[in-house]
């Protein structure tokens, strides 16, 4: 047989708060992770975006082009310095007298190479001029896609997890007020629950509180007033509860039902002056206001 216990009359050990504490401490744990698998998944479920097949070519021709002009570039700039050094060779052999034929060929192949490369130069910028708006399209495109899809990955990571929190919120505290109508001595872990979910909310609040406001971060906001609207109707639930208790609480300790004054065995308080004793309604015989049951007969108020 087991006897109920009033919730209010309990004592929580210190070895149940702590317990408590470590529930707390290994739920907030698991909060955490969740937290951010629910990042993760997202991202591989949705991801960025892949460039098609013409994106592809249209990029790929930019940089070949890039990459030719590049060579052409170091090829102008060496035969130029060998323009420079064919040229003052030759021309230190006609200060000396010198006609020096072979160094005046050498000079006229050096500009014939570099007049070779400029023209390479410039074949390679017309050719990179030419795949320069099809790339700079793709990229736009590229680009506008992936702010657009990640825009959705981030919403849609931002309300799986504030419907985390609503949830754990919830349930948390329909666990305490459940835990607390059955008077039960798991109470504490009721708190630890509690104490997690208020705890991932702000976790959720701080993460996006300093991010550019949009409209989705009003789910903040939404967070924060059912946070308060779950909290005060707790609060609500808490005070009609103990007031239905309170009475009997009073009773047991010998006071008056009404006001809480000591009224031993009389038949009316003291304090408030109201009847503390008033006839059973099934049997008539005399019975203590704010007990459960008469008794005399057994049977309940």
């Amino acid at each position: 047989m087991t006897a109920h216990v009033d919730v209010e009359e309990l004592q929580t050990t210190k070895s149940e708060k702590l317990l408590a504490l470590v529930m707390t401490a290994f739920l907030l744990l698991a909060g955490l992770w969740a937290y951010q698998e629910i990042d993760d998944r997202i991202r591989t479920a949705l991801p960025l975006r892949t460039q098609t097949a013409a994106e592809r070519v249209a990029l790929e021709s930019r940089r070949i082009a890039q990459t030719q002009l590049f060579r052409t570039d170091s090829a102008v700039r060496r035969a130029r310095s060998e323009v420079d050094f064919r040229r003052e060779a030759y021309r230190t052999a006609l200060d000396e007298g010198r006609k020096a034929p072979d160094l005046r060929d050498r000079y006229r192949a050096a500009v014939a190479d570099y007049e070779q490369a400029l023209r390479q130069r410039a074949r390679a910028q017309r050719e990179l001029a030419a795949a320069q708006p099809a790339a700079e399209a793709a990229e736009r495109r590229i680009a506008s896609d992936i702010g657009r899809r990640h825009r959705v990955q981030e919403r849609l990571i931002f309300a799986t997890r504030l419907s985390a929190a609503i949830v754990f919120i919830v349930a948390s505290f329909l666990l305490l007020w459940r835990l607390r109508n059955r008077g039960s001595r798991y109470l504490p872990l009721a708190g630890a629950a509690v104490g997690f979910a208020t705890i991932f909310a702000f976790v959720l609040a701080g993460d996006y509180f300093t991010d550019y406001f949009d409209l989705f971060e009003l789910g903040i906001l939404v967070l924060a007033l059912l946070g308060v609207a779950v909290t005060f109707a707790a609060f609500w639930v808490l005070q009609r509860y103990i007031a239905r208790r309170l009475p009997r609480r009073r009773v047991r300790k010998h006071e008056c039902p009404f006001c809480g004054y000591p009224v031993a065995a009389n038949e009316r308080c003291e304090g408030c002056g109201r009847a503390v004793i008033a006839p059973c309604a099934h049997c008539e015989r005399a019975r203590r206001v704010g007990t459960p049951f008469c008794a005399h007969c057994g049977h309940a108020a």
